[in-house]
């Protein structure tokens, strides 16, 4: 037993994507090229990947928003799960990172699935408050720009239904977050953030150190 989560060195965390990890190979090589890229670090884990498959395969997701795509691989795990007719809404600003995940997306066969808009978050997800009713949706998984996450946030909550889920990535922030000294604006947000879902009564809570921390919420 242990009274806090083990750190992973190189060894251990090879060891668990190589009893764990199904990466199909689209996403290996999607995630190959994006190591390359300028950004790099922007990059989910594979395991994170597949641990949001998995929720989305669990809650029987059919409508899914993402605010923050890059280059596409969390969408590509998010596809991977959803039926025939599921959908997938992808806000992002950068087209130069969204070619590349439409050409892996088309590569996995999965495009259709996956419909991107391209713009500044907020107004894209004030276009779906106006499309959809509130309730509409069943996951979103925010990992965009860290200082509007708030206002990300609340407005996912309102398009989620009750019992649908809301990922928050980078809550940890490289251990900023923990850091008193820290107070820029980014850090300055996840922190108020943070403080506030531990508070908010209107989701059950988990906070797991995965990747550089992901929160998971579920709407009551």
């Amino acid at each position: 037993m242990t009274r806090q989560s083990l750190t992973l060195d190189d060894q251990l965390y090879d060891y668990l994507l190589s009893v764990s990890l199904r990466e199909p190979p689209v996403m290996a090589r999607l995630r190959a090229e994006t190591a390359q890229r300028p950004g790099s670090g922007m990059q989910i884990a594979p395991e994170q990947g597949q641990f949001m498959s998995l929720l989305v395969e669990l809650i029987g997701a059919r409508l899914c928003l993402e605010v923050g795509t890059f280059t596409g691989y969390s969408a590509l795990a998010v596809a991977h799960a959803l039926p025939p007719d599921g959908q997938l809404i992808c806000c992002d600003i950068n087209a130069e990172n969204a070619a590349v995940a439409e050409r892996y997306w088309m590569e996995a066969g999965l495009a259709d699935r996956i419909q991107l808009r391209l713009g500044r978050a907020a107004d894209t997800l004030a276009e779906l408050e106006r499309e959809y009713p509130a309730g509409s949706f069943d996951f979103a998984f925010i990992d965009a720009d860290k200082s509007p996450y708030d206002l990300y946030y609340e407005t996912a909550f309102r398009l989620i239904r009750h019992g649908g889920l809301i990922l928050l990535d980078n809550v940890l922030w490289s251990g900023r977050v923990a850091d008193p000294s820290r107070n820029d604006p980014d850090t300055a947000a996840l922190k108020a953030l943070n403080s506030k879902l531990r508070d908010d009564d209107r989701v059950s809570l988990s906070l797991l150190p995965l990747g550089d921390g992901l929160t998971l919420l579920r709407k009551r």
